[in-house]
Parts: C-alpha cells; structure tokens; sequence
C-alpha cells in the first residue's frame, strides 16, 4: 500500500511573498542597450585614448566605469561596411557590402583593376541586430545616420526599428544647423541630390543637440520598458560645422599645440556632450544600472580634420589609422570598473557581445565573424580567435588609400595590395605606426599569413578585382 507524502502548507504571509518575488523577477526589465556610433572619430580623439586636445569629460568617464579596448578596430576603412558589420555581425565581405554606398569614384580611364561587385544596400534576408532584439521584447529606436539603403526597401524601418529619427540613405547631414538641408553630387552622373536630414527645426538648432534631444524623448517614452537605442551620429563627419563659440575656445590654442582644426573639435566636444546628456537621463530614471552602454566609430578620423600620430594614415586607408578606432564598453555588473584590454576585437563582435551581456540566446549563423567581448569585460586577457580579416576590391579618394586585403594575426599584420600584388608585412608590437615593412625579412611569416588570408578569402567569397580594359596607363 502506497502511503501519501503529507506537504507542509505555508503561511499565507510567506505565499503571498513568494509569489510578488516571482512576479517581480517575471517583470523585471532585460538589460537596456544604448549604442553610439560616432561617424569618423579616430583613434587618438579623445582624451582617455591620449589626446591633450580633444575635450572629452564625458566619454572618459564612460571608460573609467567600464572596459575601454586599445586595439578595436572597424570592419572596413569607410563606413558603410562597418555599418553592415555592426548590423549583422559579418565581415563585409561576406555580406559582399565592402564600399560606401552608393559608391561612384571609380574610373575606367585611370584605374588598373575593375573593382569588385558590391550590394548598394543591406541585405533584407539579413536578421539584424535591431531585429533581433525587438523579437526579444525590446523597443528599438534608430537616431542618427543609416547609410546603409534608402527607400523603400532598406531604411531602418524595413531592418528591426520600430522608430527612425533622421536615418536615411546619405552618408552625411545637408549641415549641422537647422534647416539641415544641402547638396550632393552623384559621383557617376553628376546629378544633384538634395538632403533634407529632418523636416523640422528652430533657428539657431544644432544636429548633434537636436538628435540628443529625441533620443532622450525616447528612451523617457519607454522607461518602463526594455529598449535598444541606437545613436549612430552624423558628427563628426564633415561638412565641419560647429558652435561658434566652442570653436573660439579651440582656437585660443596655438597651432602648434593643436591635435586637428578647431571646428573639428568642437564637434567632438558637442558630440561629448551628448554622451553625458543620454547617461545624465539614464541616471535621472535609475536606468544606469541596467543599462549596457557602447562608444565606438564607423572607421578612422579625415585627414584634413585630425591628426592620429602614432598611427599610419586616415580615414578610407587600411593602415592602422584608417581601421583602428576607440571602443568602450560599459556592462553593469559585468565590465571591470576602468579596465584595459589590449585583445584585438572587431565591430563585427558587437552583435554577439549585446546578446551575451542582455542573457539572450546568440545566433551564431547570424553573427558568424563576431565573438562575444563578455569575457573580456569581465577581466579575461584574451579571446579564442585567432585572427582579424578586412578585404576592399575598392578605390577611394582618401590618401594612403588602395585595393587591399589584410589579416592581423596577434601582434602581426599583413597587407596585400590588389592591384599591384605587392605584400607588406608589420609588427605592430613593436611598430604602431607601421614604419618599417618586414616582409622580405620575414619571408616565411609573410607566406603563412598570405596562405590564411587567401583561405579565409575562399571561405567568405571575397570579391576579387579583374583586369580593367578601358584603363589608359597601360
């Protein structure tokens, strides 16, 4: 005979506490996730990554509260690619998304090689990363630049946001003070397109002001929510417009003692601003605490507007100042207050990292080329990969800009030039600013690494360049 287990019954008191704790665990709100993407900021314009004269209060205080990363580095040298990246969590390209869109600055009279085919927009079989999390419950809202398709078909509407502000198929703003109209040139057919970033305003209004201020709106909106904000702003990406009177400032400083033009950095500096603003609100609604916070760039700073010595280079080149940009990350209860990591990481990471730090299910056929930074941020030295990979069948109007395809192997990089076939091999341990070429030193290192670059090649079906016909040099 089967003899019933008696349960104890429970006070009613401890019941009905059990069952708020239940219901307050259900409800509690996943981790928030605030991304700013800064167009062209390079490496060294900021204070926290060494710069005396970039004022940046703000983001360096983001960094001293989280983990700031010395070697990040964007997908690509321009921004689009690295916007893709970001996106789905692939190399551009695999996505075959390698060039700025919509591209046009190639010429069949004065260049060798015909470039390679590329998408003019984001993939729609793509699963973003917006998409992603809005299956999850997020609200997700895009404010700021797109760049990566137009209508109808690839604005962020059409990719995983439930709100766009200003998001559209151009690369920069019509100008930073309202009306924020202007001109463009469409490099292949010299017609006139014109931008008209947002269809309101005040006199006297600036972008980078204007956009902080919706995005405040939005993230007061859904407090109550979990929500996904991404910022990728327009600044610091030229045209160079500025406040007059943060510009004076800069310009009191003697020109010798200056990192880049005075517009520039006052453009940094607004752009600073808006960081403090969004955390100073994020701190207001007691939503700091919950909340996953990134600051990193699309790609290196313009030549004309910035000076990033040590590194080789600018932006649109592959040389470490075209592709190596600042990235902090700031994970409550997981990213080491002030840490330092010096891992090479990618844009590419961003997608798998958010997903791991929220305690969401990953998605590795999506974000197959990224790899999650939590270990990193929770102190770890090093990741399980073992190398980087850019490749751009392109020409651009950038200098030190060429075709090129690269790997970085730990301390190890290697650059293959596609249209002269030439090889440049650097130890960026001890050459940061890739002055001395070790290739024909190191033959055999140079080999293995072209070896792995052609095979990694072959596995992401990069694009090659093909001999151009209508080229005249020959």
């Amino acid at each position: 005979m089967m003899v019933a287990m008696r349960i104890p019954s429970l006070p009613l008191t401890l019941l009905i506490a059990l069952s708020s704790s239940l219901l307050f665990a259900a409800e509690k709100p996943k981790m928030n996730v605030v991304l700013f993407l800064i167009d062209d900021l390079g490496w060294m314009d900021l204070s926290c990554q060494g710069s005396d004269y970039y004022q940046t209060p703000n983001i360096d205080r983001l960094a001293a509260e989280g983990t700031r990363f010395t070697d990040a580095y964007a997908a690509c040298a321009l921004c689009s690619p690295t916007r893709a990246s970001v996106m789905t969590g692939k190399y551009p390209a695999r996505l075959m998304l390698t060039q700025w869109l919509p591209s046009g600055r190639w010429s069949p009279e004065k260049h060798q090689k015909k470039e390679g085919r590329f998408l003019r927009e984001l993939p729609l079989e793509e699963f973003t990363l917006a998409e992603t999390l809005r299956e999850e419950g997020y609200a997700t809202f895009h404010v700021g630049k797109w760049h990566l398709g137009g209508p109808p078909f690839s604005l962020p509407a059409q990719h995983g946001f439930d709100v766009n502000v200003a998001g559209s198929e151009h690369g920069a703003p019509g100008g930073y003070f309202y009306p924020y109209t202007g001109k463009w040139t469409v490099p292949t057919t010299g017609t006139p397109v014109v931008k008209i970033t947002l269809p309101d305003g005040q006199e006297g209004e600036y972008l980078t002001d204007r956009l902080t201020d919706e995005a405040i709106e939005l993230i007061r909106e859904n407090r109550e929510d979990s929500f996904f904000l991404y910022f990728p702003h327009y600044a610091v990406h030229s045209p160079l417009q500025a406040k007059e009177s943060m510009i004076a400032r800069y310009e009191a400083v003697p020109k010798k003692e200056r990192q880049g033009q005075p517009a520039y950095a006052a453009m940094v500096e607004s752009v600073d601003q808006s960081v403090g603003r969004i955390m100073e609100t994020l701190s207001e609604l007691g939503l700091e605490d919950n909340t996953m916070v990134i600051v990193t760039s699309d790609n290196g700073g313009l030549w004309k507007a910035t000076d990033h010595t040590p590194l080789r280079a600018n932006k649109g080149s592959h040389y470490e100042g075209g592709i190596r940009v600042p990235m902090i990350i700031k994970a409550p209860g997981i990213s080491k207050r002030g840490s330092v990591n010096s891992e090479p990481v990618i844009t590419n990471d961003l997608y798998p990292t958010i997903l791991d730090v929220a305690g969401l299910p990953l998605r590795s056929h999506q974000h197959v080329d990224g790899v999650s930074l939590s270990s990193l941020l929770g102190g770890k030295r090093s990741l399980d990969r073992e190398a980087l990979f850019w490749h751009y069948p392109h020409y651009n109007q950038h200098p030190s800009s060429a075709p090129a395809s690269i790997i970085r192997r730990g301390s190890w990089k290697l650059i293959e030039f596609l249209e002269s076939g030439k090889i440049e091999l650097y130890d960026l341990s001890n050459d940061i600013g890739e002055s001395t070429d070790l290739a024909e030193a190191q033959p055999e290192r140079a080999k293995r690494l072209l070896v792995e670059l052609r095979d990694w090649q072959i596995e992401v079906g990069a694009e090659p360049m093909r001999a151009n016909p209508y080229y005249e040099g020959k």
